[in-house]
């Protein structure tokens, strides 16, 4: 067996994810350091950053554990030859990062020198540079003005749940469509991001175990204009990702949502924060949902001593 960092068409949902059919995953959220280019031929690209770089970006993707048939299948897609110099990708070992730790696993990489011209993907995400509009195409979008069809489903498992925050914003008729209750497996909530603005814990997903229930809307541009500034994106704090959510028993893939990018211990949120994530999860979640959200939150922030 061997372990396997994916970042363009071998993941899930995209056009070779069968060759990793029957392969444990062993994290969805996870990445490296490097540089991820559009290649222009429908496929990704990846120039890993050396130890000695001062621009340590990341680059999402999929840890996989594979058999030695699958690493072969592997190897022909990506053009890649034992011994060989002219290969299209090199197979190297590198360091994984995952919210679960750290792994060495095989990675397929670009040669720097054949990187040079093409456009670098925006975030790190080959998942998210093919499905999502850049915040630039966005800029100019008048919220609530001409908002067009929904075009993605959204899971928002924080302060987005809070309805009275979206009227407040001025931004309500944006977020009318609620799907429902959505349920996000082998994941737990966590407070990861540490506001500069006062110090305190902001709300993230970690993909250690367990499950995070929160709501899952229907969304269209200027929506995801609204959120795209709510969350940070210009600014690095979160980031946008893609994930499956049950809803009512069924699951609905490549759900939009938003992760933290540089997590940071577990801190206690502010109480105003606090009230809109526990004010939007009451009439959404599930009772038992509810209440070890109760729990966390009073937890971290001492209510219980």
């Amino acid at each position: 067996m061997h372990l396997v960092f994916v970042y363009g068409t071998l993941r899930r949902h995209e056009a070779n994810a069968h060759l990793l059919a029957g392969a444990e995953k062993m994290a969805e959220q996870a990445w490296v350091f490097g540089t991820l280019y559009d290649t222009g031929h429908g496929y990704p690209a990846l120039v890993l950053a050396g130890p000695e770089s001062h621009r340590r970006t990341k680059v999402f993707g999929e840890l996989y554990r594979v058999t030695l048939q699958q690493l072969a299948a592997l190897d022909e897609l990506e053009g890649y030859r034992e011994g060989e110099e002219d290969n299209l990708y090199d197979r190297v070992t590198e360091t994984v990062y995952t919210d679960k730790g750290t792994y060495d696993a095989y990675v397929y990489v670009f040669p720097a020198h054949r990187a040079a011209g093409l456009q670098p993907i925006l975030w790190g995400d080959w998942k998210c540079h093919r499905r999502l509009p850049h915040p630039t195409e966005l800029e100019e979008m008048g919220l609530g003005a001409g908002e067009e069809e929904a075009a993605w489903h959204y899971f928002a498992y924080g302060s987005c749940m809070d309805s009275e925050r979206f009227e407040a914003d001025g931004v309500a008729d944006l977020f009318q469509d609620v799907v429902g209750r959505g349920v996000l497996k082998g994941y737990d909530l966590a407070f990861t991001h540490r506001s500069l603005k006062d110090g305190e814990g902001r709300a993230d997903l970690l993909e250690t175990g367990g499950a995070v229930e929160g709501k899952v809307y229907r969304v269209g541009r200027a929506a995801l204009a609204y959120l795209y500034r709510r969350e940070g994106v210009a600014g690095n704090i979160y980031r946008p990702a893609f994930v499956d959510i049950e809803v009512d028993g069924n699951v609905l893939s490549d759900v939009l949502t938003f992760v933290v990018v540089n997590k940071t211990e577990n801190t206690p949120p502010p109480d105003d924060y606090a009230v809109e994530i526990l004010r939007g999860a009451q009439s959404v979640v599930s009772p038992e949902y509810y209440r070890q959200l109760v729990e966390k939150i009073g937890r971290l922030k001492g209510w219980f001593q």
